[in-house]
Order: structure tokens, then C-alpha cells, then sequence
């Protein structure tokens, strides 16, 4: 029977900005698959809420809240959940955002501040835990990428090149860490009806294009991450590593 290798039981996860969106999508279905969950987000109240409500749902979940911006903070928050738990065995490094406007124009300062959220918080975040995890003999880290680390549109460039970053940062981590039995992989969604696609998905021109430009002819839902998560954090993927999974509904497969 093949089932355990995607069974979560036993195992805890800190799945970083989920109290909406992909990352609740993502935590959700963690705690589905057996997982303990940690939700996170920068409001405490928000974050201690979403986790009572996947409690209702009958899932393992706690919360805690930290501030991504703030390397001194991740490292913190991160050690604190590891105590708290008693170890983390997946890292899923869901946060970020995204502002638009004209590389010409755009703000040096939210510049950096996306790579700062984007980039370098799931860098400090995974390298705080890293050495619990080889102690404890390894450990998942997935990290939260997109079609746009591979592909460009106007006004998102800061956007793409923190996605690009992490993608590459995910082969990173596999050169260094995989001989200590962590595996680093990477899901790059498509199009996601979330809050941060509100603009577009309430363009009527943009909708009319990205269905037609997507082979499933839909956007993508929150929901449809948790079966790919699942499969990098169990045991499934043990010899899956520096990987990036496309879940776009065939967005990268065709012209």
C-alpha cells in the first residue's frame, strides 16, 4: 500500500503567511494529510483565529506571528516555534507580495522590500532551522515560486525577479543541504484567484486572455496547491530535490 507516502502523520509544519489565500490552502491541506500545522502571519489575532478555525475542521493547528521584514525576527519567531512543537519537519515558505508598476518608475525602496519578504525570509527562516532538522535527520523545505520566475509581463518585475530568486535559492539549498537529508523543492502556481489578483481577476480583458492562454481554460484556486504540497512533504518525494513543480493548469507547456 502506498498510502503512507503521503501521509503526514507525526509531522509538524510552519507554513509561513497562511491566514489567507494559497498558504491557508496549503496549510489546510497539510493538516488533512495528518500534519500538525503552525499557522503565520504579522497579526497575532488573525493568525491565533485562522488556526481555531482549522481546529473546527477538525486539524492540528497553532499559530504564531512574526514579522518576514525583520531578519532578527524570523529567526526568532522560527526558533520559538521549533521549541514550542518540539521540531518542525516542514518548512513551506508561502509569504510574499506584490506590487505593480513600470521598472522605470518603481520605488526603490518596495524593491527591496519585496526581496526582503520574498527572497531573503525564506532564506533565513530555512537556514534557522536547518540544524534541528539534521539533527533530527532531515527535513522538507518547500518553497513558494511562480510562473513568473520563468516568464515576464510588464509592471511585475520586482515580482519576477524575487520569484526567480527563490527558485534558484531552492537549487541552492539542495546543492548544500541535501547530503543531510533535506529535501528543497519549489511550486511555481499559475494564476491564482487569491487577494493579490484582485485587479486582474476582476478584468474582464485579462480574464478573457488568461483563460484562453491556459490549456485547462480556468484560473488556478487556492485548493488545487494542496495535493503538490502534500507530495513534497511526504515521503513520496524523499528522492525529489531542487525541483520546481509547475501547478498552472499547462500555462509553461504551450505557446
Amino acid at each position: 500500500m502506498a498510502s503512507h507516502l503521503f501521509e503526514l502523520s507525526g509531522r509538524t509544519a510552519l507554513v509561513t503567511g497562511s491566514t489567507r489565500g494559497i498558504g491557508l490552502a496549503i496549510a489546510r491541506g497539510l493538516g488533512r494529510a495528518g500534519a500538525r500545522v503552525v499557522v503565520h502571519g504579522r497579526d497575532a489575532a488573525r493568525a491565533h483565529d485562522v488556526a481555531e478555525s482549522l481546529r473546527g475542521e477538525g486539524i492540528a493547528a497553532t499559530s504564531h506571528a512574526f514579522d518576514l521584514a525583520d531578519a532578527e525576527a524570523v529567526v526568532l519567531g522560527v526558533e520559538a516555534v521549533e521549541v514550542e512543537t518540539g521540531g518542525i519537519h516542514i518548512l513551506v515558505n508561502n509569504a510574499g507580495f506584490i506590487e505593480r508598476g513600470p521598472l522605470t518608475e518603481f520605488d526603490l525602496g518596495t524593491w527591496r522590500r519585496m526581496l526582503d519578504i520574498n527572497v531573503t525570509s525564506a532564506m533565513v527562516a530555512a537556514r534557522a532551522l536547518v540544524p534541528a532538522m539534521i539533527e533530527h535527520g532531515g527535513g522538507k523545505i518547500i518553497n513558494i515560486s511562480s510562473v513568473l520566475s520563468v516568464v515576464a509581463r510588464p509592471n511585475v518585475a520586482a515580482y519576477a525577479t524575487s520569484k526567480a530568486a527563490l527558485r534558484m535559492l531552492t537549487q541552492a539549498m539542495c546543492a548544500e543541504w541535501a547530503p543531510h537529508g533535506i529535501q528543497a523543492n519549489a511550486i511555481a502556481p499559475g494564476y491564482v484567484k487569491t487577494e493579490l489578483n484582485t485587479a486582474l481577476s476582476e478584468s474582464a480583458e485579462f480574464d478573457a486572455w488568461l483563460t484562453a492562454r491556459t490549456p485547462a481554460g480556468r484560473w488556478g484556486r487556492p485548493e488545487d496547491l494542496e495535493g503538490a504540497v502534500v507530495f513534497l512533504a511526504g515521503a513520496g518525494s524523499d528522492f525529489v530535490n531542487g525541483h520546481v513543480l509547475h501547478v498552472d493548469g499547462g500555462l509553461l507547456a504551450v505557446i
